[in-house]
């Protein structure tokens, strides 16, 4: 029963004390890591077992040679492997990590997802984990995921890994395809930005359009990719370019102010045709497709390396980062780069 007495006025007088949550804070890369298979297989010769000539493929791809699985690998094993190189590099133990991600469209098997194989490899044993799919934008996600759980305080350690065996489901009968896919993992360890130095991940936009699921698939019956090449190409183009524009004013940022630009590197004709669409000079723009193939979720990541380990990225250094995959899915981001990598 309601009481109808009169409320004490002093008791309405006293402040209300309510707990507000914490400041929102900014994530960071604190590492990144690369693991690939020793096997090649070259251009020149993939050129001869699908009856071309080996500048007919060059001159479509760009690639020259790319790196191969053998069949008794395993993307897991990979997986772990990168994410342990990268937890070394950043100083962090795998037992105090929060989450583990694997962006990958090729797991091992339908289930296990690949995110608790590496977790226990690793001894994250406190950590939870599961995969992202979104084909080649798949990393991305990873990131923008990773960087949220931290953001709000849900996470302070996050491992990030991109791998994909697309030698797999390639169809190596299609000229148009076949030339194109690679395997590689990465990985790199996500924590909270210091306010003391360098190093923050800004805005993370990330788009879809299902209408053009077609465009790029592999079914459960035939497991091969099948790919309408020249609607890819344009779309990556339009896409990619679109979301670098978004992701560069959502940071607050000019073209001009971004050190970096590391695309998918899905070929070499898109990269450039990104490049010069945006105006952007050739060393601002990382190019590894040649040596190492379009490995799916696993290549910004190794771009990241590579630019590093050739001095282009530097602590403070302005990247974006964009991808396109099947879906269709796309996205782009801006990271200032941080300091501190080996431990």
């Amino acid at each position: 029963m309601w009481s109808s007495s009169v409320p004490d006025p002093t008791l309405a007088a006293k402040p209300v004390h309510v707990s507000l949550p914490a400041s929102p804070r900014d994530a960071a890369i604190l590492s990144v890591a690369v693991e690939l298979p020793e096997g090649i297989l070259t251009t020149a010769e993939l050129a001869q077992r699908l009856g071309l000539s080996e500048e007919w493929i060059l001159s479509r791809t760009g690639i020259r040679e790319r790196r191969c699985a053998t069949p008794d690998e395993r993307l897991s094993d990979f997986s772990a492997r990168a994410g342990a190189q990268a937890l070394a590099r950043a100083g962090v133990d795998a037992a105090d990590l929060d989450l583990v991600l694997v962006a990958t469209m090729t797991p091992d098997e339908v289930t296990p997802n690949t995110a608790p194989l590496v977790a226990y490899a690793l001894g994250a044993e406190r950590a939870g984990a599961y995969d992202v799919g979104a084909a080649c934008t798949g990393w991305l996600s990873g990131l923008g995921l990773g960087a949220g759980q931290i953001e709000s305080g849900r996470a302070e350690l996050v491992l990030l890994v991109g791998a994909d065996f697309i030698t797999r489901i390639t169809d190596y009968g299609d000229k148009s395809t076949a030339p194109l896919f690679a395997d590689a993992a990465a990985a790199v360890v996500l924590g909270p930005a210091s306010p003391a130095s360098v190093g923050r991940i800004g805005p993370v936009v990330l788009r879809c359009d299902g209408s053009h699921a077609d465009t790029i698939h592999a079914t459960h019956e035939d497991r091969v990719l099948r790919m309408d090449g020249p609607e890819v190409y344009r779309h990556a183009i339009m896409r990619m370019t679109e979301v670098t524009h978004e992701a560069v004013a959502r940071a607050g940022l000019k073209l001009e102010d971004i050190d970096l630009f590391v695309y998918h590197q899905a070929n070499a004709r898109i990269t450039r045709a990104l490049g010069e669409r945006l105006g952007l000079a050739s060393e601002r723009v990382v190019n590894v497709v040649e040596r190492l193939g379009n490995a799916s979720a696993a290549t910004i990541p190794v771009g990241l390396l590579a630019a590093e380990e050739d001095g282009r990225l530097v602590a403070g250094s302005r990247v974006l980062v964009s991808a396109f995959g099947a879906g269709f899915t796309w996205g782009g981001g801006v990271i200032e780069w941080g300091a501190g990598r080996d431990a």
